[in-house]
């Protein structure tokens, strides 16, 4: 469906990063518009000002921009600028981050799970780390989008402490890099063993709850570890 609406448009705009992801030969002959990191109201703005002149316009993001991507505002101008119901909109479902990692991690997100953005450009300090508190002690399991950046080195330290007065130091933590694409990492561990140092925006976290687990399969040079969260069927029927 992206694929199809990428193929079919006149204008498209996007994060530069994201557009550099895009099958080259999708984008010959369009309009492209790239932007910056921090201007997404512009590179909205442009995409409806680019729509209301008549032109088939696709807004890109990066896994779905339904979750924490564009798609919120990009109708959030649609409606600031009455165009409503002058301006047809439709979002093209994409492949969540979280889903990927979980793909890559094994089976994190078998049971409830909370999902939570550290970063502080939009949302203030003090609301992350009490969201990060409440699903820590209602024991979901947490996944945290941009953990760290060059300039926020703190909150993932403070969130992943936080979490392990509740959860306890040897809570199992997943961690994804540059999922399904080049430079792709996995590992996993504990919140005691695990160095912050090594997360940057590319990176998602997956913390476990009381019952997440890590799991080594294969042998030798084949052997690498996986996250378990049990949905609970081994304490009501017979899996052995």
């Amino acid at each position: 469906m992206a694929r199809q609406a990428i193929a079919a448009a006149e204008t498209v705009v996007g994060y530069a990063t994201y557009i550099d992801l895009i099958e080259p030969g999708l984008l010959a002959g369009k309009d492209v518009l790239r932007g910056r990191m921090t201007g997404e109201v512009e590179r909205c703005s442009q995409a409806v000002d680019a729509a209301v002149s008549g032109r088939n316009t696709v807004v890109v993001s990066s896994g779905d921009a339904g979750i924490y991507g564009m798609a919120g505002l990009v109708l959030e101008i649609l409606e600031a600028r009455k165009l409503l119901a002058e301006v047809p909109f439709e979002v093209a479902p994409g492949i969540p981050a979280l889903a990927a990692a979980a793909a890559l991690l094994g089976a994190p997100l078998m049971h409830d799970f909370a999902v939570i953005s550290l970063s502080d450009l939009l949302t203030p300090r003090e609301v992350i780390i009490r969201r990060v508190i409440a699903a820590a002690e209602a024991d979901f399991v947490i996944v945290l989008y941009n953990p760290r950046s060059k300039k926020r080195h703190d909150l993932l330290a403070r969130a992943l402490h936080e979490t392990a007065q509740r959860r306890g130091p040897h809570t199992t933590v997943g961690l994804v890099r540059n999922a399904f694409r080049e430079g792709q990492e996995t590992d996993v561990t504990t919140i005691a063993d695990f160095d912050p140092a090594r997360v940057d925006m590319l990176s998602l976290l997956v913390i476990g709850n009381e019952s997440s687990r890590a799991l080594k399969i294969g042998e030798g040079r084949m052997e690498r570890r996986l996250m378990l969260t049990p949905r609970g069927y081994a304490g009501k029927y017979e899996i052995g």
